[in-house]
């Protein structure tokens, strides 16, 4: 049977309004983009930043957590974040629970400090209160529209660069060494020869103008990894495991003693420049910015600091902006519709993990490495003809990926940028902001320590 000319037009009917209430929320054609387009950037951002939901609980479990608890919160988690970013902020964001962050929750406050994992959960939920309250005040908009140019530029960078290295390494091209710290990998192993075709795919790709190139070069990797590099087919569904073993299991009071506040101060500095290097630098990347600021700053601030507090009650360690966002971005994306996609994704995967779980690392290193090298070239930005500016920038780009953290970059380049024009007589050039963030980072490297 086939439907009637009625109901044809009544699902018409609906398909449009559809269409309109998209284009009203969203603002496509404002942002040069279309539906399309948007979906499939949000499915190159999400198989880019999959690995979170089984790199999470591993990490958390050693913590003593309930892994299978922790990968329902880490799902949950990162499509509540992602969701409020997308219909809320109406950017192209995804949030997750932070790596680095939860290596920090695990390994720093849990099995070397002696805290327990509920002890560690109430941190994180007071760090993210927090968040809310600067966010509300707009004391943390205040923070990120004080960065200097060039601060602001070289994080842009400086993510590239951090995302390289991530990338190499999850292609096996690069390796630790106990002598340099960093060598070439086996380059004679399927992963590193596959990631580095799909890398010259991609950018091929990308240079004759497919659309989709980032996504293709991932799923070619993915279905050559079946055949040439040992993956294995897993199956598609499986039921969600119960959340019931870390929901509500954090422990506020004993996360307000005196030791513990010492972690809550080290999560509050690293999340914040984190998730606002990551906010700044992607924006930035999809040409987002007016005048060197974000429109929806605090909505996008909120959206992160809610989705901190919200997942120290799921059961995960702090939730923070993906830099793995950039790769949707490169694909297209430009709105929240992006990010909802992203969200949509997270949640299927409380019942498709199998699937999710087929695409390995090295499937998404090529494309992670091809937006690094985009990424960089914001460092011709810079003033090289006065150190005072570029000297510090050079600092925050460098320290991303050397020390492994977006924060410790934002923060020695605050820490230098003051410096350098204190020395050079320029102090009064310098915003009272910055002056503020930089003595900050001198307190909490020099009296807590680099956690």
């Amino acid at each position: 049977m086939t439907a009637g000319p009625g109901r044809a037009s009544s699902r018409q009917k609906n398909e449009e309004k559809t269409m309109q209430f998209m284009e009203k929320w969203f603002r496509l054609k404002e942002q040069g983009t279309d539906v399309k387009t948007e979906l499939l950037a949000g499915l190159t951002t999400f198989l880019t930043m999959a690995y979170i939901i089984f790199v999470n609980p591993a990490i958390l479990g050693d913590a003593g957590m309930p892994k299978d608890a922790v990968f329902v919160a880490t799902c949950l988690a990162a499509a509540l974040g992602t969701l409020v970013m997308g219909l809320y902020a109406n950017y192209p964001i995804a949030l997750a629970p932070g790596m680095g962050l939860n290596a920090y929750f695990a390994y720093g406050v849990v099995k070397g400090m002696g805290y327990t994992w509920e002890a560690a959960l109430g941190a994180v939920f007071i760090s993210g209160m927090l968040f809310i309250a600067i966010s509300l005040l707009r004391i943390r908009e205040m923070i990120v529209n004080g960065i200097p140019h060039s601060i602001r530029t070289a994080i842009t960078a400086g993510i590239g660069l951090f995302l390289a290295i991530i990338s190499l390494k999850n292609a096996g091209i690069i390796a630790a060494h106990p002598a340099t710290f960093i060598t070439l990998g086996d380059l004679h192993k399927a992963p590193a020869l596959l990631a580095i075709t799909g890398f010259f795919v991609i950018v091929a790709l990308d240079r004759l103008k497919v659309r989709g190139a980032i996504l293709i070069g991932i799923m070619a990797v993915t279905v050559l990894s079946f055949f040439l590099g040992g993956n294995r087919f897993g199956g598609v569904f499986s039921a969600p495991p119960s959340i019931a073993p870390t929901f509500l299991k954090l422990d506020i009071s004993a996360a307000l003693s005196i030791g513990i506040l010492n972690v809550v101060l080290v999560l509050f500095l690293v999340e914040l420049f984190d998730a606002t290097g990551t906010l700044m630098g992607v924006a930035n990347r999809a040409g987002l910015l007016k005048n060197g600021k974000m429109d929806r700053l605090n909505r996008a601030l909120l959206a992160d600091s809610t989705a901190i507090a919200a997942g120290s009650f799921l059961g995960t360690s702090s939730t923070t902006a993906y830099i793995e966002s950039a790769a949707g971005v490169q694909a297209g994306g430009r709105t929240g519709l992006t990010a909802i996609a992203v969200a949509v994704l997270f949640l299927a995967c409380l019942f498709i993990a199998p699937l999710a779980g087929a695409v390995p690392g090295y499937a998404t290193a090529p494309a992670l490495f091809y937006v690094s090298c985009l990424m960089l070239r914001e460092l011709a930005d810079l003033n090289w003809d006065d150190t005072t500016e570029s000297v510090p920038a050079v600092i925050t780009a460098l320290l991303m990926p050397f020390t492994y953290s977006i924060a410790n970059g934002v923060a020695f380049g605050f820490i230098s940028y003051a410096g350098l024009k204190l020395l050079t007589g320029q102090a009064r050039k310098v915003p009272a902001i910055v002056w503020i963030i930089a003595a900050v980072f001198v307190f909490r490297y020099f009296y807590l320590g680099a956690e």
